[in-house]
């Protein structure tokens, strides 16, 4: 499986934390950046990393900034992008099960290092639970996707 990562300069020191732990696991990365600690923007990277989930060349990404906040909006506006923000891993779980959220935002400020591997662990082998009633919500969030991205 290959992994899309994406950060800020608030979110750097994650990322490698999350890089370092993929690695280790077997998975592929492709790292959009940032790789200094320079003041940068995180919808350029966001941007980069999600079009590359979007297209299939990543099969997920995970995207850091200070809280998440940031650059899960930013990733959510690039359609086919079901990003959520977790800060633990029931919230991981849920949202691959229920959302079939393809990329995992997390705030590097906020969580701890344990904390945030054992989410995107869980986030990475949850399965999507294919029930209908969560298909029906997620063709509806696509149906949205449609009317406003244009």
């Amino acid at each position: 499986m290959k992994i899309a990562l994406a950060c800020d300069h608030g979110g750097l020191a994650l990322k490698n934390a999350v890089a370092k732990y993929l690695a280790e696991h077997g998975y592929e990365i492709a790292d959009f950046g940032t790789t200094t600690e320079n003041s940068c923007d995180y919808p350029d990277f966001a941007l980069a990393a999600a079009e590359a989930v979007a297209a299939g060349e990543c099969d997920m990404g995970i995207f850091v900034c200070t809280t998440g906040i940031g650059i899960s909006i930013a990733a959510n506006k690039v359609p086919k992008i079901r990003c959520a923000l977790c800060t633990d891993a029931t919230c991981a779980r849920l949202t691959r099960e229920h959302n079939d959220a393809n990329v995992l935002a997390l705030g590097g400020g906020i969580l701890g290092k344990n904390l945030a591997l054992d989410i995107v662990e869980t986030f990475l082998t949850t399965e999507f639970s294919g029930l209908e009633k969560h298909q029906r919500r997620i063709d509806k969030i696509t149906a949205i996707e449609r009317k406003y991205m244009k």
